[in-house]
C-alpha cells in the first residue's frame, strides 16, 4: 500500500517533494538560523538541495517520502517533511519548517500527518523522530504528538547518537547509543 502522494490538513498543501520545489526548498534548507542545532547540515548550495530533493523523490516508489509543505491560504512553501523508510526498517519522521513560519504550530501539524500516514501503510512498524539532545523545539514537537523519549540510540542512516521519540518502545530496531 502506497499513500497518496498529496495530503490536505486544516492549513497545509502537502506534495510530494520534486525537482520543481528546488529554488523554494533551498532558502530553507540553506537557513543558518533553521540549523543551529545542527550546523553542519545547512545545505551549502543549491545543488545539495537538488540531490537531497531528488533522493526524497525516488523514495516515494518506497510506499511514502517527504512532502513539500505549503500554506493552504496562498500556497507559500514553508517547509518539507514526511515520512520515510529507515535503514533500520522502521519509519522515519522529519519535519524541516521555514524559520519565519516558526511559531504557529506547522511542524505539529506536518509530523501528525506524517505519523498518521506512516501508520496507515505500516502499522507494525515504529515512527521514530530522531532529535538531537539539545534540539528543545523538535523535542517538544515529538512529545506534542505523544511519542515517548526511548533515550540515545545510533541513528543507522548516518552514525550519528540521536534520541529516537516514538509512537512505541524501539529496542528491537536500534542500537543503543552513548
Amino acid at each position: 500500500m502506497s499513500f497518496p502522494r498529496t495530503a490536505v490538513t486544516a492549513r497545509l498543501d502537502l506534495r510530494a517533494a520534486a525537482g520543481p520545489d528546488v529554488d523554494e526548498l533551498y532558502p530553507i534548507m540553506s537557513d543558518p538560523d533553521g540549523w543551529w542545532f545542527d550546523p553542519a547540515a545547512c545545505h551549502a548550495d543549491v545543488e545539495q538541495t537538488r540531490a537531497w530533493v531528488a533522493r526524497a523523490a525516488e523514495r516515494w516508489a518506497e510506499g511514502m517520502s517527504y512532502w513539500t509543505v505549503r500554506e493552504r491560504d496562498g500556497g507559500r512553501v514553508i517547509g518539507i517533511g514526511g515520512a520515510q523508510r529507515h535503514a533500520s526498517g522502521a519509519w522515519n519522521l522529519s519535519y524541516r519548517i521555514a524559520t519565519g513560519a516558526w511559531g504557529r504550530g506547522y511542524a505539529t501539524e506536518l509530523a501528525t500527518a506524517a505519523r498518521d500516514a506512516a501508520v496507515e501503510i505500516d502499522p507494525g512498524v515504529p515512527v521514530i523522530a530522531w532529535v538531537a539532545e539539545h534540539n528543545g523545539p523538535s523535542r517538544r514537537v515529538a512529545e506534542r504528538l505523544g511519542f515517548t523519549d526511548y533515550g540515545a540510540f545510533v541513528d543507522a542512516n548516518d552514525g550519528e547518537t540521536r534520541l529516537a521519540y516514538a509512537d512505541r518502545p524501539v529496542a528491537a530496531f536500534l542500537t543503543r547509543g552513548g
